[in-house]
């Protein structure tokens, strides 16, 4: 497959769609495109029907996905205030099928409609790679996720939540040539050769414990005792810096695989942030349910750490690939890592082309990220989940 990228700083719909198509497509070789994603900054929330309409023009009516994000990436950069369009194109990856989908509440819970996912078939492979943006207010993607786990064996999940209409909870998704409000947007891509890279943006400290007591999202006991007591004892025996850490906001982490042989390490827990607490009762609410008999591990957001884990995950990658520079990728980053983790800006964008080279590049800023780990789809959060395409043809 061949992929193109651009990064147009402008706040002009029609500008930023000539520039973008035009860039994204000189690395096509003209080939005409048969895939676009397209992130655009807040700036393009009044204008993003015209956005949309004019780049989905330009490429001959390219089967498109993305949405309007609190910043966006492209090559190796991460543009968290000024205006900017970034946008990806594909040739030669195979058939693309995009598509909408709804949550339907209902009396017992609610249903998911507008696309179904097809079941593994024995002989004709995996369901496949199945791209997806989703409003995080009226789209329950984690239950999606569940239900593809013990439902739809082989499909793979990668995206986030839409974050660019947070301040006025709602979202801008774009689908081939028009705008959603609600609901989610995805693309199929059953013959593209995907890799899936999530990297983790918090580390466990203390002790690992087993949930003795809970309901839904609220957890009354650990290991037979309060969170709460659980945190403090543990918060007086950590380093000054691990303290420091935790003083600005703890998280749990919940094992993914209970039937690991190793101890669980950075990268083996779901990361749920701490919502609530009770100190009467020492209670604590997760954003996100907790089942009795869970392993759990108190855990800290750390730049360094972060910033070790995705290293590690691309060094890994670029040993695999053999030093050949992958097509592209799409990266879905957490709003809470750029500058509101690392110290200095592009932190991402710029670690991918630093160790897997120049290569074109779409992503946005997520509230909420979609990957797979351990074979099972998972929502995240404070993740770097990046799909990477591999240049079969090198």
């Amino acid at each position: 497959m061949k992929a193109g990228g651009a990064l147009v700083l402008t706040a002009d719909a029609s500008q930023a769609a000539r520039l973008a198509v035009g860039q994204a497509g000189d690395s096509l070789g003209g080939e005409p495109p048969a895939f676009a994603v397209l992130f655009a900054s807040p700036h393009f929330s009044a204008s993003a029907g015209d956005l949309v309409a004019a780049v989905s023009d330009l490429t001959g009516g390219a089967p498109l996905i993305g949405c309007v994000a609190s910043a966006v990436a492209g090559g190796a950069r991460e543009v968290e205030s000024e205006p900017a369009v970034s946008l990806w194109l594909a040739a030669g990856l195979g058939p693309v099928e995009t598509f909408a989908m709804e949550f339907v509440p209902t009396a017992s819970g609610g249903a998911f409609g507008g696309y179904r996912f097809g079941p593994y078939q024995s002989g004709t492979g995996p369901a496949g790679m199945h791209l997806m943006i989703c409003d995080p207010y009226t789209f329950p993607a984690g239950d999606l996720l569940a239900h593809l786990n013990r439902h739809v064996r082989g499909a793979v999940v990668m995206g986030g939540m839409a974050s660019g209409g947070l301040a006025q909870r709602g979202s801008l998704l774009f689908l081939d040539g028009a705008v959603l409000t609600g609901g989610a947007v995805g693309a199929h891509l059953p013959g593209a050769a995907v890799r899936s890279l999530v990297a983790q943006g918090c580390r466990p400290v203390g002790d690992p414990y087993t949930v003795t007591r809970a309901d839904g999202n609220l957890i009354f006991e650990l290991g037979g005792r309060p969170p709460l007591a659980r945190l403090r004892e543990m918060a007086a025996t950590l380093s000054v810096r691990d303290t420091e850490l935790l003083a600005a906001g703890p998280h749990l982490g919940l094992v993914i695989d209970e039937y690991q042989s190793e101890e669980a390490r950075q990268g083996d827990f779901l990361v749920r942030g701490i919502v609530g607490a009770d100190p009467a009762s020492g209670a604590i609410a997760v954003a996100g349910d907790v089942e009795v008999g869970q392993t759990v591990q108190f855990h800290v957001r750390d730049a360094r750490s972060a910033d070790e884990d995705l290293r590690r995950v691309l060094e890994r990658e670029a040993g695999q690939l053999g030093g050949r520079p992958p097509a592209g990728a799409l990266l879905f980053t957490c709003t809470g890592r750029g500058s509101n983790l690392f110290p200095g800006p592009d932190h991402d964008a710029g670690l991918l082309a630093e160790l897997l080279g120049q290569i074109p590049v779409a992503g946005f800023f997520c509230d909420g990220e979609l990957g797979p780990v351990g074979g099972q789809n998972f929502l995240h959060t404070f993740t770097a989940s990046i799909a990477l395409f591999p240049d079969e043809a090198g």
